[in-house]
């Protein structure tokens, strides 16, 4: 009994794979670089010394539950970044950020993460992960609602990052987003802060993406509604658990056992970087 509801647990927990890259995707840049593949259920990315590739996708939407699997370049991934984000689009956009820094061969990734509002950043968080990343698909979510973003792995909490207008900390609320996914040559940065570049000799590099879901909130620019009825700040109004989902008991224990173990950077403890002071949510609980 105690089996039956554990796997039924896991099936209500686990995200449904419906949606496929020939509806719901277009590729941006690349060309040829970008394939769908298998009637529209993976999309593989490459890079060469030409370009990278990458897609975005067809609708906008102002909150909800985004969840893709992903295998990374395998091997010698130095100088590389495969991403799955949300964005808007301007000098003054939302962005919410999954990017994977790739690294020598026999190195771990490292899973770097990112919120902007207003077209403002500098809220990093880094990490390695507890498993290959390259050797088979991982999924990785993003739960975007008016009050917390949660970054996911595997369904495992990494992240949270909580709306704290009242500190007077800007929130992405307001614009809509699309889902977006790249890979593409950054080795002036991407590894070991630039001093391990792309070995072009290994190229084409390729990342796999499958299984793309979306349980969010569609919005149409022409009426500026949204799916889940109402417009921009109240477009939540469907019966979804991604609208006020938040960690429990459970959830904050793997939250903090990632985050001592597998944490590499934190810009609430870059006194460093931020010497005149850090950022007003970083004196609050990150749950």
């Amino acid at each position: 009994m105690l089996l039956q509801l554990s796997l039924l647990a896991l099936f209500l927990l686990s995200p449904v794979w419906a949606d496929n890259f020939y509806q719901d995707a277009t590729v941006t840049f690349g060309d040829q670089r970008a394939q769908i593949q298998d009637g529209g259920r993976l999309l593989a990315l490459s890079l060469d010394k030409i370009s990278g590739s990458g897609f975005q996708s067809k609708n906008e939407y102002l909150f909800g539950r985004f969840d893709m699997q992903l295998k990374l370049v395998p091997g010698n991934s130095a100088g590389t970044v495969t991403t799955f984000y949300l964005s808007s689009q301007g000098e003054g956009h939302d962005e919410i950020d999954f990017e994977f820094l790739g690294n020598s061969s026999g190195q771990p990734y490292t899973v770097h993460t990112n919120v902007y509002s207003q077209g403002k950043g500098n809220k990093e968080q880094q990490f390695r992960l507890w498993f290959d990343p390259t050797s088979s698909f991982h999924t990785y979510s993003i739960v975007w609602n008016s009050q917390r973003i949660i970054f996911l792995v595997d369904n495992i909490p990494i992240r949270v990052f909580n709306n704290h207008e009242a500190l007077g900390v800007a929130f992405p609320k307001n614009q809509a987003m699309r889902v977006y996914a790249s890979l593409w040559n950054a080795d002036d940065w991407a590894t070991q802060g630039g001093r391990v570049k792309t070995d072009w000799s290994m190229a084409p590099f390729t990342a796999s993406y499958r299984n793309f879901n979306t349980n969010a909130c569609v919005w149409s620019a022409a009426t500026s509604t949204s799916s889940c009825g109402g417009s921009k700040t109240e477009s939540v109004n469907n019966d979804q658990t991604w609208q006020t989902q938040q960690l429990n008991a459970n959830g904050r224990n793997r939250l903090r056992w990632v985050q001592q173990k597998y944490m590499i950077y934190n810009y609430c403890a870059d006194a460093k970087r931020f010497s005149q002071g850090f950022s007003p949510e970083c004196k609050r609980s990150r749950f």
